[in-house]
């Protein structure tokens, strides 16, 4: 039987945990944005899935590995789910278009704006005879290009202002997001939670 549910993708870097400015590469750079572990809680226990949908085109720069970008996502699993505020999938991209690779030119779809990581997500949902409802589902993220990614996947698009706050890039290129937040705290409990 198919059961309907509620995602709700999150950025990482910016939107959950502090933009230190360049990648991070270890968990002792990896800080948690005030309220954050709260908000993805709070969204949980509404009957959100949770998952990460984050661009690490750092590996593809030879900045950080694959093994370093899992090892901060098992780190920041850890202390989500210290709150209860644990996600349930968690996908990442390792290509860059700069810097040619032939391991990771094959994820040239999944690099956000494009929406490859998203809809290998509700793919693997549909797989356990879960349902995405895509227009009860949010994309929670600090740039232009989750906005973007969050509205061709059809998905209702939220900015924060953590991280990069690309509130005036977004209006300059037309990419408008649902709502905008100061952080993913506000986004949570005073726009999706009172809107679903």
């Amino acid at each position: 039987m198919v059961q309907t549910i509620k995602v709700l993708f999150l950025d990482r870097d910016g939107t959950i945990n502090k933009d230190s400015g360049s990648y991070i590469v270890s968990k002792d750079q990896f800080v948690l944005i005030e309220r954050a572990e709260e908000a993805i809680a709070l969204a949980r226990r509404a009957g959100f899935k949770i998952v990460i949908i984050t661009n690490q085109a750092g590996i593809a720069r030879g900045i950080t590995t694959i093994e370093q970008v899992e090892e901060v996502n098992r780190y920041l699993q850890e202390k989500l789910a210290l709150q209860d505020a644990a996600f349930d999938r968690c996908y990442y991209c390792p290509f860059h278009p700069a810097y040619p690779h032939p391991e990771y030119d094959k994820f040239a779809d999944f690099r956000k704006p494009a929406t490859g990581m998203v809809e290998q997500a509700i793919a693997e949902f549909a797989a356990e005879g879960l349902l995405v409802d895509r227009s009860a589902s949010f994309f929670i993220g600090d740039k232009t290009l989750d906005i973007e990614c969050g509205l061709r996947a059809g998905l209702r698009p939220v900015l924060v202002r953590t991280g990069h706050n690309e509130e005036e890039l977004c209006l300059l290129q037309n990419i408008i997001p649902e709502f905008v937040a100061d952080d993913l705290y506000q986004a949570v409990t005073e726009y999706i939670l009172a809107s679903s």
